[in-house]
């Protein structure tokens, strides 16, 4: 088995260079590319699913294409959706806090 190099994430890297000139204001996310999987681009979202909901629309991602998980014990909602760009799979993913509620506060008496 070979070891990895930098040169087998250029199609990742230039997809990403792509997105950043073809959505230069949309909100900056976080970017993961790993030698694992070269040919896929994760792009993540934390706290702000506004800026999951702009890259969404941007990607042309159908809204119910979204999965709608919960994880952290019901602390965090987490939106996940895949697309293909420029043969590269994205991998897009908004993670945000779930508010809990505060004794006597929204709770119908």
């Amino acid at each position: 088995m070979s070891t990895p190099t930098m040169s087998g994430l250029s199609a990742a890297v230039t997809v990403l260079a792509s997105l950043m000139a073809r959505f230069p204001d949309l909100p900056a996310v976080d970017v993961h590319v790993s030698t694992i999987f070269p040919d896929h681009v994760e792009l993540s979202a934390h706290n702000d699913l506004a800026a999951f909901e702009a890259w969404r629309e941007a990607l042309g991602i159908d809204p119910w294409a979204v999965a709608h998980k919960v994880q952290s014990r019901g602390t965090t909602r987490v939106l996940d959706a895949h697309a293909v760009f420029t043969g590269i799979r994205l991998r897009l993913v908004g993670y945000a806090e779930i508010p809990t509620l505060v004794a006597g506060v929204g709770v119908a008496s």
